[in-house]
């Protein structure tokens, strides 16, 4: 297995622990993180992001697969099953994820997946009829942003 193939591996070892100081060790200081929710994170919020997921995940159960790397580039499909919080409502999440190194690090993380799936599954009955929506997706990333704000302003750490 490839340097950058362990790297992956380890951080999703690391997240089916939800150990985010594992999954933050494998991130290079200037990382950029993206995703359907959290479109743009950098450096340490990536970090609060996933420290946050981890600690809110009380039944999060996660599988990956398909690790594949190269000196500058890798990817990884993965799948979470949790509680989503806001709503009680049982999710499980197909993702795909692109990679880039710099440094021995992963220096960028792009999450894919499909939003109006994930809402139907999240928000019920509203999600079905708005998932597809600019209007909800961007309510979603509206309450994510400030979720994980005020969890960085409780974790100095990450400021």
């Amino acid at each position: 297995m490839d340097a950058n193939e362990r790297l992956i591996s380890q951080f999703y070892s690391s997240f089916q622990n939800r150990d985010y100081a594992g999954m933050i060790a494998c991130y290079h200081p200037a990382i950029h993180f993206s995703d359907p929710v959290f479109p743009d994170l950098k450096g340490k919020q990536a970090g609060a992001m996933w420290h946050m997921l981890c600690e809110s995940g009380k039944d999060l159960s996660l599988t990956f697969s398909e690790v594949r790397a190269e000196a500058q580039r890798g990817q990884a499909h993965w799948q979470a099953t949790y509680t989503f919080s806001a709503t009680g409502r049982k999710v499980h999440n197909i993702l795909q994820a692109d990679f880039e190194f710099r440094d021995g690090k992963i220096s960028r993380h792009r999450d894919v997946f499909n939003f109006w799936r994930w809402s139907r599954q999240a928000l019920g009955p509203v999600g079905l009829l708005l998932g597809w929506s600019p209007l909800l997706r961007n309510k979603v990333r509206h309450t994510a942003a400030h979720n994980l704000r005020n969890f960085i302003k409780r974790h100095p750490d990450y400021q």
